[in-house]
């Protein structure tokens, strides 16, 4: 037996729609035969017809014809809407979505399929009592497992609505807590700055007073080094003379001492000489320490 790739339950739902469909359909085929009968009834009584006259019932044929077969195509495109309008129902009382695929309504192979199995389904040989194929009606969705479903959606949906709200009140304090953020940024920023400003002046301040101190201390170094310049010169000058002198004295020394080997023999210059040799030795003493107190130290 042909398939449609259904479940059990489904299959049967479409076996029930099309046994619903195949009466519909021999409804209407009756109903087209009954106005060929009728018009073979009523019109053609008279042996011979002229051409007008056959054109004329003809006509008239088509009109009856077409009326019927219009409504027939019009019934069975509403009567699928109310089908797919149950389904669509219950699928949105599951919160679900369903798609269709219109192209697949022309799918000369898929309609094969289906003609083969509505032949499967309803040849005289395989055909079931219609008390096997009564399935009940669907229970409704707003009862048992549907409902609890539904009760957990709504949870499901107020808790959403509680995390969104509360998502919400934490992006606001976040937004906030940037604000005053930004805020104590920009103050310590100010803040910042006016102490380097104060910090500048003085540091300018101070270093005014350093600079001042600094030229008042080179000024004195200044003046101690002219001073102990010209004190140093001066030294160096006495020094000079004194190493004058005592290369004089030294000569003079020197001088007498030659004389005085001479005179040696004399008594009367020997006592002369031995006191200009005393007065020289003296003045060598004081020479000596005047030069020793202007010698500079090492």
């Amino acid at each position: 037996m042909a398939e449609l790739g259904l479940n059990e339950h489904h299959q049967n739902e479409v076996i029930n729609y099309m046994r619903f469909a195949r009466s519909k359909r021999g409804l209407r085929l009756k109903t087209v035969d009954s106005c060929f009968q009728d018009l073979k009834e009523s019109r053609l009584v008279d042996e011979t017809f002229t051409i007008d006259e056959v054109a004329e019932v003809l006509s008239g044929l088509q009109t009856v014809v077409h009326s019927e077969v219009e409504s027939e195509l019009i019934n069975t495109a509403h009567t699928n809407v109310l089908l797919l309008r149950q389904l669509f129902s219950q699928a949105e009382k599951w919160y679900l979505k369903l798609q269709t695929d219109i192209s697949e309504l022309e799918n000369r192979e898929l309609l094969e399929q289906v003609a083969e199995f509505e032949k499967a389904e309803f040849t005289s040989s395989t055909k079931k009592p219609i008390i096997d194929i009564i399935k009940p009606k669907l229970a409704p969705l707003n009862e048992g497992g549907a409902e609890l479903l539904n009760k957990e959606i709504l949870r499901l949906q107020e808790e959403n609505e509680k995390l969104k709200s509360r998502l919400k009140t934490i992006e606001m304090q976040a937004t906030n807590a940037l604000d005053d953020k930004a805020k104590l940024e920009r103050a310590l920023r100010d803040l910042q700055l006016d102490q380097g400003v104060q910090k500048d002046f003085i540091k300018a301040q101070d270093l005014s007073d350093l600079e001042n101190t600094v030229a008042a201390l080179k000024s004195e170094f200044q003046k101690t080094l002219n001073d102990k310049t010209e004190n140093q010169k001066s030294l160096e000058e006495s020094l000079a003379t004194a190493k004058h002198d005592l290369l004089r004295v030294q000569e003079q020394l020197s001088m007498a001492e030659k004389e005085l080997e001479k005179k040696f023999q004399q008594t009367a210059a020997y006592r002369n000489m031995k006191e200009i040799l005393t007065k020289k030795n003296d003045q060598i003493k004081d020479l000596r320490k005047r030069l020793a107190k202007y010698e500079p130290e090492d």
